[in-house]
C-alpha cells in the first residue's frame, strides 16, 4: 500500500492541473475558433456577400457564397465557373452605399473582414468566366447567343428578361446592349460577364480582367438556408470544353473539388470545439459523481 500512495497522489494532482473552470475554458475556445476562422479565411475558404443583382437569378442580392481560394493555385479558371476577383482601374464599383464611421461599425467591419463575413470591397466583383486567353468572344449569333471562337453557347441560366436589349447599339462605356464586337482575350486575362446582362457592368464595356486578380471560385450558396445550393459549371460549358481545345491546343481537364472536401476545415474546427466541450462536461460529471 505504501508503494501505491505516491502514484495515486500524482494521478490526482495531474487531474487537478488538467481541470479548467468554464470561465477560463470558454474564452480559450473562442480565441481558438477565431484564429481558425482567420486562417481558413486567409488561405482556404472565404464567405462573400452579394451586394448587387448583376448575377441574378443565379445569385440574388444578400446571398452569401463560399469561395475556394486554393483551387486557382493549382490551375487557371475555366469557362463557365463563377469567380470573385479584384477589378482593374477600368472597373467602376457596382454598389456604392454610405458607410458608417462609428467605432462600433468600424470594429464590426474589421472583425467581419478578419473572419471573412464582411461585405466585399468596392473593387471586388463576382462574375462568370466566358472567355480564356486566346479566345474570341462576341455577341450575337443568329439566335442571340454569345459566341466563343464562333460557337454559340446556350446559357440556360439566363432567365427571360435578364438579358440586355439585342436591338440597342453597343456602348463602349455602358453594358446596356447585349451586342458587342468580337474581342480576342489577351494572354494572362479572362473575359467575364454577369448572368443578369441587362444590369451587369462587366467585360463587355470594362475590359478583360487579369487572371492574377482572381481571389477564388464561388462553389456554394450557404445563406439564406432555403437557397443552399452548389454553383456547378453549367452543362453547356462542359459540352463546349469537351469538344474544343484551349488556346494552347489542349482539352480542358476539369478538376472540380467536391463541396464536402472544402467544408472539412469548418467541420474540423467545429469538431474541435464540440470535443473540447464534451470533455469539459465529462470531467464535470465525473467530479460531481
Amino acid at each position: 500500500m505504501q508503494g501505491y500512495q505516491p502514484s495515486e497522489r500524482r494521478r490526482r494532482s495531474m487531474l487537478r492541473r488538467r481541470e479548467m473552470p468554464l470561465w477560463q475554458e470558454l474564452p480559450l475556445l473562442l480565441v481558438v475558433a477565431f484564429c481558425l476562422a482567420v486562417l481558413i479565411r486567409t488561405f482556404l475558404v472565404q464567405a462573400f456577400y452579394i451586394p448587387s443583382g448583376s448575377m441574378e437569378n443565379t445569385l440574388l442580392v444578400k446571398d452569401r457564397v463560399l469561395v475556394n481560394k486554393v483551387v486557382y493555385d493549382l490551375r487557371d479558371p475555366e469557362r463557365g465557373e463563377i469567380v470573385v476577383f479584384r477589378g482593374t482601374d477600368n472597373w467602376a464599383p457596382e454598389v456604392t452605399e454610405p458607410v458608417s464611421n462609428s467605432f462600433a461599425s468600424k470594429l464590426g467591419r474589421t472583425v467581419g473582414d478578419l473572419v471573412g463575413v464582411s461585405r466585399p470591397g468596392e473593387r471586388d466583383f463576382i462574375k462568370r468566366v466566358i472567355g480564356l486567353p486566346g479566345d474570341k468572344v462576341a455577341c450575337c449569333d443568329s439566335q442571340g447567343r454569345v459566341t466563343v471562337n464562333g460557337v454559340g453557347i446556350d446559357e440556360s441560366y439566363i432567365a427571360e428578361g435578364f438579358n440586355s436589349d439585342i436591338n440597342q447599339p453597343p456602348n463602349p462605356n455602358q453594358c446596356t446592349s447585349r451586342r458587342f464586337t468580337q474581342v480576342t482575350i489577351p494572354p494572362g486575362e479572362m473575359f467575364v460577364m454577369g448572368d443578369h446582362r441587362a444590369v451587369s457592368q462587366d467585360a463587355r464595356c470594362q475590359g478583360p480582367v487579369p487572371i492574377k486578380n482572381v481571389i477564388g471560385r464561388a462553389f456554394v450558396v450557404v445563406w439564406p438556408s432555403n437557397r443552399f445550393t452548389s454553383l456547378s459549371v453549367p452543362d453547356a460549358w462542359k459540352a463546349y470544353d469537351a469538344q474544343h481545345t484551349t488556346a494552347e491546343g489542349l482539352p480542358v481537364q476539369r478538376q472540380d473539388p467536391g463541396t464536402g472536401s472544402l467544408l472539412l476545415p469548418f467541420l474540423f474546427s467545429a469538431g474541435l470545439s464540440a470535443r473540447s466541450g464534451l470533455l469539459f462536461v465529462t470531467r464535470r460529471r465525473r467530479l460531481r459523481s
